[in-house]
């Protein structure tokens, strides 16, 4: 799925020039933590977070007098001002598996999405992946996750599909990761049915290992099991 299909295309943004003042007001009536900078052409250059916002305006523990001040002074800032200018964009092309890759990396809660002009088109959050990653999954419906360690080594999967479909179970989708052993991985099927009490029983007659998939993680050392 390409980000262009999970982006919110009805983007609030804001100029250089918008008081810091008027940022903030324009955030809170449309309950968004990210405002795009843009140019008059719609081109990208900067992106102000509620963070940056909040990092400018007169600690609560200064003085009343004080703070009346750095109140005033706040009036002259404007957006320029705070407004981060390299900002980690995307393109519409990328994908969703992209974008949680990226999100992994710079550790950024939205991504602009611009075109090959650097003109913003949309813009993405962890919440719309979130939501495009489980309409991927299928696990929008009711269903069962399964854990299952399977040799790293061709048939192994369709083996486990065909136990599936044996029972006349649908397949919401499958999601295969590595496993701690080198020659292992972990995968996770989807089913959309609460009872697979047959499945498992002949998966580990098969001599596949089940694992509970709420306490597996990729992260997890070899030391932790």
């Amino acid at each position: 799925m390409f980000v262009s299909r999970s982006m919110i295309k009805e983007v609030i943004t804001i100029s250089r020039k918008t008081s810091v003042l008027d940022a903030q007001k324009i955030m809170k009536a449309n309950r968004v933590r990210h405002l795009p900078v843009v140019e008059e052409d719609g081109r990208l250059v900067g992106i102000v977070t509620d963070r940056d916002l909040r990092s400018v305006y007169p600690s609560i523990t200064l003085p009343p007098e004080e703070q009346k001040k750095e109140m005033q002074r706040l009036h002259e800032y404007t957006i320029e001002d705070i407004m981060t200018r390299e900002v980690v964009s995307i393109a519409p092309t990328s994908t969703i598996q992209d974008a949680l890759l990226l999100i992994e990396k710079t550790r950024v809660g939205a991504f602009p999405v611009v075109d090959e002009r650097g003109i913003l088109i949309g813009i993405i959050s962890v919440r719309d992946l979130l939501g495009a990653f489980i309409k991927v999954m299928g696990v929008h419906e009711p269903g069962t996750l399964l854990g299952i360690v399977v040799e790293e080594k061709v048939g192994e999967l369709k083996k486990i599909v065909d136990v599936i479909s044996e029972e006349k179970i649908s397949l919401g989708s499958i999601l295969v990761a590595r496993y701690w052993d080198q020659n292992k991985r972990a995968v996770f099927p989807y089913l959309l049915a609460l009872n697979v009490s047959r499945v498992k029983k002949r998966l580990q007659a098969m001599g596949y290992e089940l694992i509970d998939p709420l306490q597996w993680h990729l992260g997890q050392d070899e030391n932790d099991k």
